[in-house]
């Protein structure tokens, strides 16, 4: 098996993100639109991080840097390629992407129900903080 292929994402990638997401990622965000991910994109170009084998999108993973914050959000991996190296691999990209922009700690949203996603995220090296809870509000009708 080949080790995946880890590079930001280009405007030319983001329906095939889109795509991918319906197939590979649990739940869905607000954002999960074409606009949404063409901010994103402009905004910071290396923020949305994909992984591919053999020219195949096989994970994703948006790691968002604030100046103050790392923020990682939709690392998702593939039903067929997942515990292959492809999660371990984006983490390791964008955690050198923060260690570079002096980032001092990064957090991940993982749905509460995604127990898979628990112990991949544990095997990462990431705990639950439970002290905390994430607060949200819709800033579109």
């Amino acid at each position: 098996m080949t080790e995946p292929r880890v590079r930001a994402a280009t405007p030319e990638d983001l329906d095939g993100v889109l795509a991918f997401w319906k197939v590979a990622a649990e739940g869905t965000s607000i954002s999960d639109d074409r606009d949404g991910v063409e901010r994103l994109v402009a905004r910071d170009p290396e923020a949305l991080v994909l992984a591919e084998r053999d020219g195949e999108l096989v994970g994703t993973v948006i790691a968002g840097f604030d100046g103050w914050r790392c923020h990682l959000y939709r690392l998702a991996v593939h039903p067929d390629h997942r515990r292959q190296g492809v999660g371990s691999a984006l983490l390791a990209a964008v955690e050198e992407r923060f260690a570079r922009l002096g980032g001092r700690r990064a957090d991940a949203m993982v749905l509460e129900d995604n127990e898979a996603a628990h112990h991949a995220w544990g095997a990462a090296g990431y705990a639950r903080e439970e002290r905390w809870r994430r607060w949200v509000k819709p800033l579109t009708g």
